[in-house]
């Protein structure tokens, strides 16, 4: 089955930096779009950052030029860097992937909280 393991999360301070992987198995992760999504306290989850299998990456424009995303296939992994982080970055981040077989299906982590202090 599907699964997605988020880690990498934590405190940081204003200005710092955090890595987040996220560990895939159960599907082919080579041929899938991975979405790094996170949530902030009362508000919608909204997509931070994903990455196609051919590795063109998209980012919302309030993390464009502070956060990479990347991947190795060679691990089934999918990363996040975050730099210069503010407060606002503060959210549980999940890596999702959308499979489409007979149906669509999106999977998410449990998630993982990253906490930007002032």
């Amino acid at each position: 089955q599907v699964q997605l393991v988020e880690s990498g999360g934590g405190l940081a301070q204003l200005g710092g930096s955090l890595n987040l992987s996220c560990a895939a198995s159960g599907f082919t992760f080579s041929s899938y779009r991975m979405d790094w999504y996170r949530q902030a306290p009362g508000k919608e989850c909204e997509l931070a950052a994903g990455i196609t299998s051919g590795g063109s990456t998209k980012y919302a424009e309030s993390v464009k030029g502070r956060f990479t995303i990347s991947r190795d296939n060679t691990k089934n992994m999918v990363y996040l860097q975050m730099n210069s982080l503010k407060p606002e970055d503060t959210a549980v981040y999940y890596c999702k992937v959308t499979i489409r077989l007979f149906r669509t299906v999106d999977y998410w982590g449990q998630g993982t909280q990253v906490t930007v202090s002032s």
